[in-house]
């Protein structure tokens, strides 16, 4: 079975281009979907947290003042990751992190990404909301932590592509959901997954 890291990232805002760093990285390894490993640090970006992102994730200031610096942590999840694919929740925000966060240590950022909001579109259209938090609630998944931390919400999602993994095998008949196949998923129109998957299937 091959691994799958589920990473999520605590930032100061919503885009590296605008100037907003990493505060908090978690990272859950997932093997055969059950949690093998953990990675999770806060760090230092020598940037200042807004009094909203504190309210939000209740990182402080104060916190990331004592936490390693940046570049240590991001060296330390690299090689933490290795080559393993990756999935997140909202991939396009967290990959974009990773890959500037990586740069800045003078690291390359070769890992695929699969999204779980992409997927969760188009396995579970009846769900009332694809965010995180009301996924969890619909699928009934376990919470641990506090919401808008790194390490909690990495789990929930570890949780959330657990449970579309098994779905996959259960509903569709998938022997072996592969992140390649999650990522082919992703970018299904949500009617044809079905047939597609189908045809996926008797092409492997």
């Amino acid at each position: 079975m091959t691994r799958i890291a589920v990473i999520d990232f605590e930032t100061t805002g919503i885009s590296p281009a605008m100037g907003d760093r990493a505060t908090e990285v978690a990272i859950v390894m997932m093997e055969g979907g059950r949690v093998v490993d953990r990675f999770q640090s806060l760090m230092n970006a020598g940037v200042r947290i807004p009094s909203f992102i504190t309210q939000l994730t209740g990182i402080t200031n104060a916190m990331v003042a004592n936490a390693p610096p940046a570049a240590q942590v991001m060296a330390e999840a690299g090689r933490f990751v290795g080559e393993v694919p990756m999935v997140a929740h909202n991939a396009a925000f967290d990959r974009k992190f990773w890959v500037e966060e990586l740069a800045r240590a003078g690291l390359d950022a070769p890992q695929p990404f699969a999204c779980t909001v992409l997927l969760s579109r188009r396995l579970y259209p009846q769900a009332p909301s694809h965010r995180l938090g009301a996924l969890a609630d619909f699928h009934r998944l376990p919470r641990t932590g506090q919401a808008h931390r790194a390490l909690a919400d990495a789990e929930m999602a570890a949780a959330l592509l657990a449970r579309i993994q098994a779905d996959l095998r259960e509903r569709y008949a998938v022997p072996e959901p592969t992140h390649a196949l999650l990522r082919a998923l992703q970018t299904w129109p949500r009617a044809a997954v079905p047939k597609r998957l189908s045809e996926y299937l008797c092409e492997a």
